[in-house]
């Protein structure tokens, strides 16, 4: 904010003042006070609008108008992406991902492999989710390999953390997608390539380097010997032995995941080349409606199929009804416990999906209010980049509440005056770079930590050692990706 005031001319003041004291309730309420996100937005929103000038009915119209145009354009490709998410860890999905590259490649490439399977079952699940399912998989391998488990622990995290803030259709970009008019298969696009070096120099690199100096003990969920209970935390159930990793993240962590009473376990296996296509079709759908865009021209009988195919909403029911077969009726799901199994993917989201379509609101009083107007001006006076500022915006946030959702959300709704004169290339990268600082040092008031650290048994420091320096380095490699790209796209 001292970047506006050096740049705002005196009449602005009023609207720096509300800026800062909307962004200041949210974050009070939410740090000191332990204010549900979804409230904290919502009360935030009201002191944005009435501080900036806005009647107090126009602020809730304003509020109620970007609540709704978020949850129009990101809830339902949330929803999608859940059910998606669901039938592949009741079915046994992930598992079969797992076992397919981690029992076929050597313990020198383990952390790779890791990073590579963290990176695509975290597509479609939520990062709370994967974290859920890889974890008691990441120990065992660990344990079974004699690798350091931040070698492989790290790897995995990273895997599922760039996906998390840089790839759509996570909530933070979709968000960032929907508040800048970003085109989403471009942003996927993009998202994906910049996600690459993130990965490998957050995850393999830093894992290997960080596991040298952080002498981590496997945590006790091991128990004394080999094998894991069936249920996913160890002691009971049928023990698992051997390299077969299947039915680890049954039981407990599989209700965790969906929400849903576990009444059986699959009758087998989803087959790996039908796991892999359903995981990766709304991606590929949307990536060649992108690869149409910028190839072919408009009115173009193929661009207008890819077009049709490629929209986000159509690409992700693609990929819940082909999930249905390879990962429902394939492993021996029934039409009632497949009902059971998408219906129960969504309430764990609901949590998201109010603090989305808050923020959402929140982001609309911005710009109602002219504080967006405000930033453009002072980004222009200043001559600051457009892609800096939205990283920097984004990390502040993240700093101070601890949430990437959070972050994106804001920032984004900040800098949207800026994407209005940027070419649909550059747009796309700005919600790169605000999604990139969105995962700046996660440290103790972001829920991610606390799970990270008590998942591998860590202590505070340990944890911002590894966990917090790996999220820093995915941010700052992100923003490097992007600006990199932005001279070439």
């Amino acid at each position: 904010m001292t970047l506006l005031a050096a740049a705002a001319a005196p009449g602005d003041a009023r609207l720096i003042i509300a800026a800062i004291l909307g962004i200041a309730v949210v974050v009070l309420l939410i740090t000191w006070l332990k204010v549900h996100p979804f409230l904290a937005l919502i009360l935030g929103s009201g002191v944005l609008g009435v501080v900036g000038g806005l009647a107090f009915t126009d602020t809730i119209t304003s509020f109620q108008a970007g609540v709704g145009s978020t949850v129009g354009s990101v809830g339902l490709l949330i929803a999608l992406g859940a059910m998606i998410g669901g039938m592949l860890a009741e079915s046994g999905g992930a598992d079969r991902v797992v076992n397919a590259f981690v029992d076929r490649v050597s313990s020198r490439r383990l952390p790779w492999a890791m990073a590579g399977v963290a990176a695509l079952i975290g597509i479609p699940l939520f990062f709370e989710v994967g974290v859920v399912l890889l974890v008691p998989i990441v120990l065992l391998v660990a344990r079974r390999s004699s690798l350091p488990v931040l070698s492989v622990g790290i790897p995995a995290l990273a895997g599922l953390s760039v996906l998390h803030g840089l790839v759509p259709p996570h909530p933070g970009p979709l968000v960032a997608i929907s508040a800048l008019n970003a085109d989403l298969g471009r942003t996927l696009l993009f998202g994906l390539m910049a996600a690459i070096p993130c990965v490998i120099l957050a995850g393999p690199v830093f894992g290997t380097w960080i596991s040298r100096r952080l002498d981590l003990p496997a945590p006790a969920m091991f128990g004394a010997g080999e094998d894991i209970g069936g249920d996913g935390i160890g002691g009971s159930g049928p023990a698992h032995t051997g390299s077969d990793l299947s039915g680890i993240t049954e039981g407990e962590q599989r209700a965790v995941v969906t929400g849903t009473a576990v009444e059986a376990p699959p009758k087998r296996l989803p087959g790996l080349a039908a796991t892999i296509v359903t995981v990766l079709l709304p991606v590929v759908l949307m990536l060649l409606r992108a690869i149409g865009e910028l190839t072919l021209d408009a009115g173009n009988g193929l661009r207008s199929v890819l077009d049709v195919i490629g929209t986000p909403v159509i690409a992700l029911l693609a990929g819940v009804i082909l999930g249905m077969f390879t990962l429902g009726t394939a492993v021996g799901f029934g039409r009632e416990r497949l009902s059971a199994i998408l219906g129960g993917s969504l309430p764990a989201i609901a949590g998201i999906l109010l603090i989305v379509a808050a923020g959402g609101g929140f982001k609309q009083v911005l710009v109602d209010a002219g504080v967006g107007d405000l930033v453009g001006r002072a980004a222009e006076n200043l001559h600051l980049n457009a892609l800096v500022l939205g990283w920097l915006v984004a990390v502040g946030i993240r700093l101070a509440t601890g949430s990437a959702t959070v972050a994106t959300i804001t920032a984004a709704g900040i800098v949207t005056p800026l994407a209005a004169g940027l070419d649909s290339n550059t747009v796309a990268l700005l919600a790169l770079a605000v999604g990139s600082g969105s995962l700046f040092f996660s440290h103790v008031n972001d829920a991610g930590f606390w799970l990270v650290k008590e998942y591998f048994g860590m202590t505070v420091g340990q944890t911002i050692k590894s966990w917090s320096v790996m999220e820093t380095i995915i941010s700052v490699v992100g923003l490097v990706a992007v600006l990199a790209l932005s001279v070439v796209v």
